[in-house]
């Protein structure tokens, strides 16, 4: 007698959505158990490792080379699959939430890619997680338009050859989906992601001439890298398309990973497309690892760090070389400057710094780069048309010349810049304005003209930890202590109330938002993410 068939996942503490059952069809949560059974394992597996890896950088306050794959390293033979045609030229890429108003600008944008983002740009709300993937099913079945119900605007798909290639960033490995249980287990929110997306568009997106893409985040091994790549053999059997229409481009964004390049795509090599550099979360890496580290490795205020730092110039270098050592796309930094509809004179500095930075990833060998907002694509694509002519990528740059050596990656203290006392409460201002609009749903929110999404709150927070952890002393003599901290964070609320006026800020979540940032910022058990605290209040 064969087994009963399998229970199917429970939908758990979720109001139904309009619309839902297009998403959460019985098929395609029979697909999405399935990969949870298969894989959460694994997921489970490697996170334990992660801490294990974290004691011993703790132990150690080093990181080096793989020993165990110096043969990967050292074969110069293998190569990641070639490009399709649809990912070939990736010049520019806009990233954002999927969101209908965004789903709509972003594919309009001029970009040549969309970074679809389930991940940092987006609060993992069920209404979000859902109606994002109800918005890309109606954007490639082209049911989608959208009206601005404050100014009345409405929005359409450009044609089919207009449109930015969609490249779907699910969530991290670390984060699961409360409201999808599978015996009373939780499944994976980077499973949910991935299964519901891939298991409704894939056939649809290569009817289309293209196919199902992704950005990998949070990757801190190649170990995790070889857990994906199984998930894509397994996801493109059961479904019935070939080997190798999945691709997928890896966020070099851990610090772990910065030393693990190679192997990442070696593991991925079918399957990989490239990889790119993620500024933010690539420092919260760093704070959160060499947090023992002692003073050598306390960074300065975040915006002080620029990528022609030693460190980071080191990191991005040896992404470039060791994508086009392999054939694969590298693919650089966010520009996140939200032009101003009111200051000319805002806008032009900082268009000016976004082309300083976009030509010197064009001229380092990058083969695109992001941006956030759909008024610097044309900036973006400028640098890179200006290096790339009609070529659609330089991966023919091999970048031979570059020589890093580990300790390079971690060169923290080559940085003359100091943590300020402006550093401290820029962190808490954007710390817990940024909070406050994810716990109402929000990921991707403008602050102070930047376009910021999960990994800033994770560096403001990570930054205000260090800080006291280390006993910094600031320019004006104050020490970082707990203490300043609460004081500062008490007199941006007020200041913050005094802004909005008493009704709109009790309309908010600005004293949960504060209480967060504090809980995480001066716990001396520091939470690995910010989010996992912040999902338990997410409602």
């Amino acid at each position: 007698m064969s087994a009963p068939a399998p229970s199917p996942l429970a939908i758990v503490d979720a109001e139904p959505l309009p619309r839902q059952g297009e998403v959460l069809t019985d098929a395609a949560l029979a697909f999405v158990a399935e990969l949870h059974r298969q894989f959460t394992p694994r997921r489970d597996e490697l996170l334990a490792r992660r801490g294990e890896r974290r004691a011993e950088i703790a132990r150690t306050s080093t990181l080096d080379f793989l020993p165990e794959t110096e043969a990967v390293r050292a074969d110069d033979s293998w190569k990641v699959a070639p490009a399709p045609a649809a990912l070939d030229d990736r010049r520019v890429e806009i990233t954002g939430p999927t969101d209908r108003k965004m789903t709509i600008n972003a594919l309009n944008s001029g970009a040549k890619v969309w970074l679809a983002d389930f991940e940092d740009a987006s609060a993992p709300t069920w209404e979000n997680v859902i109606t994002g993937q109800l918005n890309l099913i109606d954007a490639y079945t082209r049911n989608i338009d959208f009206t601005d119900p404050g100014s009345g605007k409405s929005y359409a798909l450009k044609p089919a050859e207009e449109l930015a290639t969609v490249v779907t960033r699910p969530r991290g490995w670390h984060l699961n989906e409360r409201h999808l249980q599978l015996d009373g287990t939780q499944v994976p929110g980077a499973l949910v992601d991935f299964g519901l997306y891939f298991f409704h568009n894939a056939q649809r997106l290569i009817d289309l001439g293209k196919g199902p893409y992704f950005y990998l985040p949070k990757t801190e091994s190649h170990l995790e890298a070889r857990l994906w790549n199984d998930i894509f053999v397994f996801a493109q059997d059961y479904v019935g398309i070939p080997q190798g229409t999945v691709r997928a481009t890896v966020l070099i964004e851990t610090i772990t990973a910065a030393y693990e390049m190679e192997e990442i795509l070696y593991e991925l090599r079918d399957h990989a497309s490239g990889l790119n550099a993620g500024r933010w979360d690539y420092l919260f890496s760093i704070v959160k690892n060499f947090r023992d580290g002692g003073p050598k490795f306390v960074l300065p205020d975040r915006n002080l760090i620029t990528m022609t730092a030693p460190f980071m110039r080191a990191y991005t270098e040896l992404l470039v070389r060791t994508c086009h050592k392999r054939g694969a796309h590298a693919i650089g930094g966010m520009a996140a400057f939200i032009p101003s509809r009111r200051d000319a004179g805002v806008n032009k500095v900082a268009f000016e710094k976004v082309k300083a930075d976009k030509d010197r990833e064009a001229n380092d060998g990058f083969d695109g780069s992001w941006v956030a907002h759909p008024d610097l694509v044309p900036i973006a694509m400028a640098s890179f048309d200006a290096v790339l002519a009609t070529k659609p990528n330089q991966k023919d740059r091999l970048r031979e010349d570059v020589q890093v050596a580990a300790g390079d990656l971690i060169a923290i203290d080559t940085l003359d810049a100091k943590p300020t006392y402006d550093g401290l409460r820029n962190a808490v201002a954007v710390g817990i304005r940024y909070i406050e609009a994810w716990l109402r749903g929000m990921g991707a929110v403008a602050i102070f003209n930047l376009m910021e999404d999960a990994a800033t709150a994770e560096i403001s927070r990570s930054q205000i930890w260090q800080w006291i952890n280390a006993d910094v002393v600031f320019e004006n003599g104050e020490h970082a202590t707990a203490d300043l901290a609460r004081k500062v964070a008490a007199e941006e609320l007020t200041a913050i109330r005094a802004e909005l006026g008493d009704e709109t800020f009790a309309a908010g979540k600005w004293q949960q938002a504060h209480d967060l940032l504090l809980q995480v910022s001066l716990d001396q058990d520091y939470a690995d993410f910010l989010t996992l605290p912040a999902y338990e209040q997410l409602r």
